[in-house]
């Protein structure tokens, strides 16, 4: 089995998932707009350049994958602290990097430190809402 974290956005996805590209590399294994959807004449101006679906590989088990919300569909998207997205890197360089880039313009919670539980760990909330963990176990 695979879990893939899934996660949404107000109209932010696209430009969210850029930022990640840039820290995390690779390439979107796709990238769709609520225009490429049928009956999508029922959209309202304004919503058909929101991202119906993208999702970027970030190792070989695992893709992170969004949408934005769709306010005319009544989707109301509601930020909280109830899901962290846990990444566990092969490196304490590695560790470091990830959690440098993928914080910048957020709001760090625990530095990148040695933990009385014997990982490399820190934790934060990126500047679109979305919480990490940066966890490294040697």
């Amino acid at each position: 089995m695979k879990v893939n974290p899934y996660l949404n956005f107000d109209g932010d996805a696209e430009r969210a998932f850029n930022f990640y590209k840039s820290v995390f590399g690779g390439e979107f294994i796709a990238n769709m707009k609520m225009s490429d959807a049928p009956d999508v004449e029922k959209l309202p101006e304004n919503e058909r350049k929101r991202t119906m679906h993208i999702s970027l590989p970030l190792s070989k088990d695992t893709i992170l994958m969004a949408s934005d919300t769709v306010p005319s569909m009544g989707h109301k998207l509601n930020k909280g602290n109830n899901n962290y997205i846990s990444i566990h890197p092969e490196s304490r360089e590695e560790a470091d990097r990830l959690f440098n880039g993928l914080s910048v313009g957020g709001k760090i919670e625990m530095p990148m430190e040695d933990q009385f539980w014997g990982d490399y760990y820190g934790s934060f909330v990126d500047k679109f809402g979305v919480h990490w963990m940066i966890n490294y176990n040697e």
